[in-house]
């Protein structure tokens, strides 16, 4: 069985009216680095996803599940 990590990173960011480049510099990180969350691409540190959560006032659990496959 194969896990993916889902998030709804650009969501909660569109919310909050934030750009990427101004959730990177909230969690001090690059723009790039939000970009290959919110896609899919890169898979954040347990640090990097609370500085994520913290930034946009959400718990992490509301910004990231995981989904199995078959």
């Amino acid at each position: 069985m194969a896990e993916t990590l889902l998030n709804t990173l650009r969501s909660e960011r569109d919310r909050l009216g934030l750009t990427q480049a101004a959730l990177a510099e909230r969690c001090g990180v690059s723009r790039k680095t939000i970009n290959t969350v919110e896609n899919g691409v890169f898979v954040p540190s347990t640090i990097l996803a609370l500085k994520l959560a913290a930034a946009l006032d959400r718990p992490v659990e509301a910004l990231f599940r995981i989904e199995s496959t078959p």
